[in-house]
Order: structure tokens, then C-alpha cells, then sequence
């Protein structure tokens, strides 16, 4: 694809050509309340000792649940489950159990607290490393990793601003052009 010609984007919109990866729901648990949150400001920072960075907004319910805690879960919904997802970022936790409101199951972790949402594709039980309050900027590590056998590449939804969605598509391997080391 050739691009001929471009026009100015406010650059507060630039995260739609930029976000990392899938949408996710994150599961959080404090002092008997539990809360599922939609987020899609997440990125992977290091491999080993396996580290996510996500930004949670401090007016958010998990924001406080989650740094008293000091863990969740990061859990990987697939398409079928959009809807679920819309609707768990369109109300607050401080009202709604979303659990119940969502007929999602909440499972029990093996490292935390936090439930895992048994409907997820994939689930990361998670332990905050670093909290940086200037930016609401949690960095997780995964202390356990739960991933469902098939389908190998699940159909994942990313969030692309103002309403749209983008659904993963079609896998293509260059696997025989990489380095090993970038494998």
C-alpha cells in the first residue's frame, strides 16, 4: 500500500494506530469486594521476569483495589465476548457487581486473591512490582500464566477510538526470516 497523502491528526488521537495489544478484562479483589475492569492501555515490558505495564485512570474503581492489593488479574477475552466487555467499561464496580450483572464466573487464582474469569481465553496472575502515581502507571509481573489449548490464535478485539474496534484477522508466518533470538 502506497500512501499518496496525509493530513493532520490532533495528536491526543494517535493511540488509535498505536495500541499494543487485545483488549483485556482486569479482575481485582480487596478486602472482600471483588471488580472486573475493560482495559486497553496495557504493553508487555519484559519477557523474563514477565512484566506488563498498564495505565488505570485514579477515578476508577479497580485503581484503588488493585494498589491496595497490589495484584489482579489480566484476563484475555476473545470476540465472542465484545458485548461483555462494552458493557463492564460503560458502568462502575462501585455500584454493580459486574460478575453477576455479566453471568461471567470468577475462579480462584493459585497466587492471589484476585478471581480469574473462567470465559477468558487466557488468564495472568499478576503482582505489582512499581506504581508510578505521576502517571497511574502499574507494572505487573506474571507469576502465573493460564492459556486454553485451542484455538492457537484466538480471535481477539483491539480498541481503535471513538467506538471502533478492530477484530484480529488472518495469521501470516515469517517464521523461516527471523533470528531465532527474535523468536
Amino acid at each position: 500500500m502506497k500512501t499518496s497523502s496525509k493530513k493532520d491528526l490532533p495528536v491526543s488521537q494517535i493511540r488509535r494506530f498505536l495500541e499494543p495489544g487485545p483488549i483485556v478484562l482486569v479482575s481485582s479483589a480487596w478486602k472482600g469486594k471483588t471488580n472486573i475492569m475493560t482495559m486497553g492501555w496495557h504493553t508487555v515490558m519484559e519477557f523474563e521476569p514477565s512484566r506488563i505495564g498498564c495505565y488505570i485512570w485514579d477515578q476508577n474503581h479497580s485503581f484503588g483495589l488493585i494498589k491496595a492489593s497490589k495484584q489482579c488479574a489480566i484476563n484475555i477475552p476473545t470476540y465472542d465476548l465484545i458485548s461483555e466487555a462494552i458493557g463492564i467499561g460503560n458502568c462502575s464496580g462501585a455500584s454493580v457487581d459486574k460478575f453477576a450483572k455479566f453471568a461471567l464466573t470468577p475462579v480462584p487464582a493459585q497466587h492471589l486473591d484476585a478471581p480469574l474469569i473462567k470465559e477468558c481465553f487466557a488468564n495472568f496472575e499478576c503482582r505489582l512490582v512499581e506504581f508510578l502515581a505521576r502517571y497511574s502507571f502499574f507494572v505487573f509481573e506474571v507469576v502465573k500464566a493460564h492459556v486454553a489449548t485451542a484455538p492457537k490464535y484466538p480471535k481477539t478485539f483491539h480498541y481503535r477510538g471513538e467506538g471502533v474496534f478492530m477484530v484480529s484477522g488472518r495469521n501470516v508466518s515469517f517464521r523461516a526470516l527471523m533470528k531465532p533470538q527474535n523468536l
